[in-house]
């Protein structure tokens, strides 16, 4: 049995959601109860304590859409002439980087972002990874260093046909092969969805396979959608249709599957992404970065499609996704009256309710029964903190650098800013080996 008490408990759980002097009560890999420290320390005398000290105890944060690969591109420097499209930011940047990376290289590229994750309060990711040279076994490699650091996570493997029908045939089997994995493991710390690159790098062929596959293993897809113009104009030139039309018409959009981005989508497509009942995972930072425009997730969300939030790769830290999106909707719209409250919407009740899809259990909530992802953030505050007040001192006044304290599934991870268990500095010295042979193969 885990106590922490002494702190502000922040459940999201409308039925209690703010406990003054609160207390969790986890035993094994679940929350117990929540309530006054002083009921639950003598109730649960013989547990091991942990004291809050009076600060803000959470439920871990959740990322929709990651790019772990991606962290072995910071600082990277290829020269030529700087990218003016979207299309040259994948062909000039990622598609080079990718093309390069070993198993090895696929461990170790996980393990800085992983870190980053538990430092800053993500306890549970869902990644999308794509290394066309080291297919086979690439998810496994993944899945390892995330049962390392302690992540529960989704991932899958990013088919397209952008490196030949021999390689988009191995990113099937890939998917397929961990999806069973997961299966058999039958551990909601680890799950599977089938990856799609893109509608634009996917011909009729390889998605029919692909639809094909994820069907007779009862996954749904992550992919890309209409991030870029190149996706529409992919889409219109070859298909005579749009992106989430050709999308929808094939099957890939349902309350299995995340589409992410959907920047460049129509009111037909919106309405497409609601019958569908599929995911969509915005990520506003990485949408600035590439300059690929803004997505229209507030008209998404008022018609009832299922936004949530992720970094993809951008950042580690999903409260900065959070903190970008109510900055961005603000300027794209010219009012700052608007995006107050989608965004904290977008982050901790739709992302755990998309999570929630791809496991058997409940999370994102300290009530009971849910899994024990709990944070310990190192902020009191200069002003009153309460239900009320909570997402914006987390707006405003705080980041993933404030977390002291990361619990996932019930056992502590990192605690007083260090982590439990493993020997982070020899782990980084070879992550960083790792990526400096790899910039020289580029």
């Amino acid at each position: 049995m885990l106590l922490i008490g002494n702190g502000k408990v922040v459940t999201r759980d409308a039925a209690c959601p703010f406990i003054e002097n609160g207390a969790v009560a986890v035993e094994g890999k679940l929350i117990k109860e929540c309530g006054d420290t002083a009921q639950l320390r003598s109730k649960y005398p013989d547990a091991q304590y942990i004291d809050a000290k009076g600060r803000l105890v959470m439920p871990g944060f959740i990322n929709t859409h990651m790019h772990y690969y991606s962290t072995f591109a910071r600082g990277i420097s290829l020269g030529g002439k700087p990218a003016t499209t979207f299309g040259e930011v994948l062909s000039g940047l990622w598609w080079r980087l990718d093309k390069q990376l070993t198993l090895d290289d696929v461990y170790y590229s996980c393990i800085g972002p992983m870190i980053d994750q538990v430092r800053s309060g993500a306890t549970s990711v869902v990644d999308h990874h794509a290394s066309p040279f080291a297919v086979e076994g690439s998810l496994f490699k993944i899945a390892e260093a995330a049962k390392l650091l302690g992540l529960r996570s989704n991932l899958c493997y990013e088919c397209s046909d952008r490196d030949g029908e021999q390689i988009a045939a191995a990113g099937i089997k890939e998917n397929i092969d961990f999806a069973k994995h997961c299966q058999k493991q039958n551990d909601d710390m680890l799950g599977a969805l089938f990856g799609l690159h893109a509608q634009m790098t996917v011909s009729e062929k390889t998605l029919a396979k692909c639809v094909e596959a994820a069907a007779g293993a009862g996954i749904g897809f992550h992919i890309h959608a209409a991030e870029g113009i190149e996706d529409v104009v992919d889409a219109i030139s070859k298909y005579d249709m749009r992106v989430i039309e050709r999308l929808h018409k094939h099957g890939v959009l349902s309350e299995k599957s995340i589409a992410v981005h959907c920047i460049h989508v129509t009111e037909e497509e919106i309405d497409l992404l609601k019958e569908s009942g599929v995911a969509v995972a915005h990520n506003p930072q990485s949408n600035m970065g590439n300059a690929v425009g803004v997505s229209p997730v507030l008209k998404m969300l008022k018609k009832g499609v299922l936004v949530g939030m992720g970094t993809d790769g951008y950042s580690a830290d999903v409260l900065d996704s959070y903190k970008t999106a109510a900055i961005l909707h603000k300027h794209a719209k010219g009012r700052p009256s608007v995006a107050w409250g989608e965004p904290p919407l977008m982050l901790f009740e739709n992302n755990k309710k998309i999570m929630e899809r791809f496991i058997n259990g409940k999370i994102g909530s300290l009530s009971k029964d849910c899994y024990a992802d709990i944070v310990i953030v190192d902020y009191k505050g200069p002003t009153p903190i309460n239900a009320d007040t909570i997402n914006s001192h987390i707006l405003f006044g705080i980041t993933g650098r404030h977390v002291d304290t990361t619990i996932i599934n019930g056992k502590v991870v990192m605690k007083d800013r260090v982590l439990l268990n493993i020997d982070e500095e020899a782990l980084m010295a070879k992550s960083r080996e790792h990526a400096e042979k790899l910039w020289k193969r580029i």
